[in-house]
């Protein structure tokens, strides 16, 4: 299995065959795409669902197919036929990749911010991206890609998440709203010089890729 970064919170995914590229929002280079088979979107925020982007990748391969949830394929009117609802607890498969959905809501910004459904995917039982949660696989995963930044964690809810996951590897997403001097500072709180979290750290640079074993 390999994993390609292309910016924010978007990888995308190759294994057996099939490419999968996950929450290409509007940080995500377009041609993240190109080829894909399928797109797989936890919930509505623009920096993981970008609906002219997407309706135009659909419009152009007629081969490619959504698995998102329910608010998400509400804003895909026109190709409903190729987005497929799922929810916690469902399985299914693309192509030669299982995939198992987790999780249910996205994580409180504020008490005043309405909640929104989240959904993360596991792929093949050992490729986690759990979207905008920390939600905690349903057991120890080989890589977690680990959201490093946002409005709704803070420094030390990530370093326990990573510990409470057990990944063999944390991949940091989810961090375009970080200074580089931010990023190196939130990365080192995950490494050695920070407190500990049991697993290694992989940061990969947008379009760099890694190898699962």
């Amino acid at each position: 299995m390999r994993i390609t970064k292309f910016g924010h919170a978007c990888v995308r995914v190759e294994h057996a065959g099939t490419t999968l590229v996950i929450d290409p929002g509007a940080f995500t280079d377009p041609a993240a795409l190109a080829g894909a088979d399928a797109v797989l979107i936890t919930h509505e925020h623009m920096d993981h669902f970008e609906p002219s982007r997407l309706r135009a990748a659909l419009e152009a391969d007629p081969a490619l197919r959504v698995w998102t949830n329910g608010e998400v394929a509400a804003q895909l009117d026109g190709v409903g036929q190729r987005t497929t609802v799922v929810g916690e607890g469902d399985a299914f498969e693309i192509g030669g990749v299982g995939v198992s959905v987790h999780g249910e809501w996205h994580a409180e910004i504020h008490r005043d911010i309405p909640l929104v459904k989240n959904i993360g995917f596991l792929l093949d039982g050992r490729l986690f991206h759990p979207g905008d949660a920390f939600t905690v696989p349903p057991h120890a995963v080989d890589t977690l890609l680990l959201p490093l930044a946002a409005p709704w964690s803070k420094a030390g809810e990530v370093v326990d998440y990573v510990r409470e996951s057990g990944p063999r590897v944390a991949v940091p997403v989810h961090e375009a709203t970080l200074s580089p001097i931010g990023h190196m500072i939130a990365t080192r709180l995950l490494g050695p010089d920070g407190p500990g979290t049991g697993s290694e750290l992989t940061v990969l640079g947008d379009g760099e890729s890694l190898e699962l074993g």
